[in-house]
């Protein structure tokens, strides 16, 4: 593991321990981590959510993380209040690793970015 890889990692693990400090439990994952995102992107509180509805949450999350680097934008709110996003260019074509580790990368940005969460 070269040496920004270990410092992602690393920085990935102090946003999990601060998120397990605000929520009272420990994100085991990227994915429970994209959907907390999603729920906060949502604005409407920690309902009970379906399994679709879940997978919803976690594509408005990578949608949003992706638009702080303008792979994004937002398009609106659907009638229900759920938010819409459109294409503006092609995300990079990656291994699931490369995939991974740019979506940790954004995380990491929108929590500190838009959250402005210290970790």
């Amino acid at each position: 593991m070269i040496k920004k890889d270990l410092e992602l990692e690393r920085t990935w693990q102090r946003l999990r321990l601060k998120l397990k400090d605000i929520v009272g439990k420990k994100p085991r994952d990227l994915n429970s981590i994209l959907l907390l995102i999603g729920v906060q992107e949502l604005g409407k509180g920690t309902l009970d959510f379906s399994k679709e509805q879940k997978q919803d949450l976690m594509h408005i999350a990578i949608c949003k993380v992706l638009s702080l680097s303008g792979y994004y934008t937002l398009e609106g709110l659907d009638e229900d209040g759920w938010p819409h996003w459109k294409k503006v260019k092609e995300v990079p074509h990656f291994d699931l690793l490369e995939q991974e580790q740019l979506l940790k990368m954004q995380v990491l940005e929108y929590f500190e970015d838009e959250i402005k969460l210290d970790f």
